[in-house]
């Protein structure tokens, strides 16, 4: 097979991958687990090996849950790092591109038709108006899309590891007692895959009985959810928090074109999201309340859409 380059979505739970064999799109997407491999180019080499690509693409886009900040990369969940020269040298390509994760997912949304989202309550996109978008996964993915005269640039942030704040007594309960084991207690902590065993754990203690030992996909799981009550608390907890976190993110940006929800969590409990409190957190905010009736939530339910984001700068 000849491909025009290789894209690449690198999480700290799942690597996938795509190769680009014409301008604007991808083919061959595959999911590799991360903890198989002992480094990023282990992972590559593999996934090409198993297409079996015959001329090996001279281009590659990758996009990391990390900060790139320089040559060097560390994966912020993840034991995984490089060096972007070395890996490219590595790869024999002639150009390599990495971009945090959720600059690419952000590039994804003007690629995105009606069925690649489920919007959630009211409100209707302004054309021109920035957007936000954030993912719960592994991590806490944030970006944004900013209208930039003739084109949309997105913006690279850390917004998932801004500090988390307590909207009720509950919910501050539960972040003092998270508060004991972390340095800081982020957004991150919460909203995310280890996020969710954080609430369960939390409000298990707080209740004074023992936390069964759940994964994030277990708290979530409706049949748990009719056995313990505290693993369903933690969902419910987890959906008014993220909308209160979208709502901080909306009125950060003034994020009128919409703020969109990726990541690997929200799209498996859109059903759950959309009947949650996570649309009253999100529009909760006092005397700009009104404003943010106004703007649309949506669920990203393509399930790759970082290499959307990725196959668009490819090109």
């Amino acid at each position: 097979m000849f491909a025009l380059g290789l894209i690449g979505d690198i999480g700290a739970t799942n690597a996938r991958f795509a190769l680009v064999e014409q301008r604007g799109g991808f083919t061959r997407p595959r999911v590799l687990p991360t903890d198989e491999y002992a480094s990023l180019a282990d992972a590559i080499a593999a996934y090409l090996a198993d297409e079996q690509v015959s001329v090996r693409p001279e281009r590659a886009v990758l996009a990391v849950a990390s900060p790139i900040v320089g040559d060097e990369v560390t994966l912020t969940n993840s034991p995984w790092s490089f060096s972007t020269r070395s890996l490219q040298s590595e790869l024999g390509l002639q150009k390599l591109h990495v971009v945090n994760d959720f600059v690419a997912c952000a590039l994804a949304i003007p690629h995105l038709v009606d069925s690649d989202r489920l919007q959630i309550g009211p409100g209707a996109a302004v054309a021109g108006a920035p957007i936000g978008i954030l993912g719960p996964g592994t991590g806490l993915g944030v970006s944004a899309l900013i209208q930039a005269r003739e084109e949309r640039v997105a913006v690279e942030s850390e917004g998932g590891h801004v500090t988390m704040a307590a909207e009720n007594a509950r919910e501050e309960a539960v972040l003092r007692i998270m508060r004991r084991r972390f340095d800081h207690v982020s957004a991150e902590r919460v909203l995310s895959g280890p996020g969710l065993v954080n609430l369960y754990n939390a409000l298990c203690e707080l209740s004074g009985v023992r936390a069964a030992a759940f994964t994030a996909a277990q708290i979530t799981d409706p049949r748990i959810d009719e056995e313990d009550v505290h693993a369903r608390e933690a969902k419910a907890m987890f959906c008014e928090m993220l909308g209160g976190v979208a709502g901080n993110l909306a009125l950060t940006l003034g994020a009128r074109g919409g703020i969109y929800i990726a990541g690997g969590i929200v799209p498996k409990l859109k059903e759950y999201i959309c009947q949650s409190k996570f649309r009253a957190r999100f529009e909760g905010k006092g005397r700009l309340g009104t404003y943010l009736a106004g703007i649309p939530t949506d669920i990203v339910v393509h399930p790759w859409p970082a290499l959307i984001g990725a196959s668009s700068l490819l090109a």
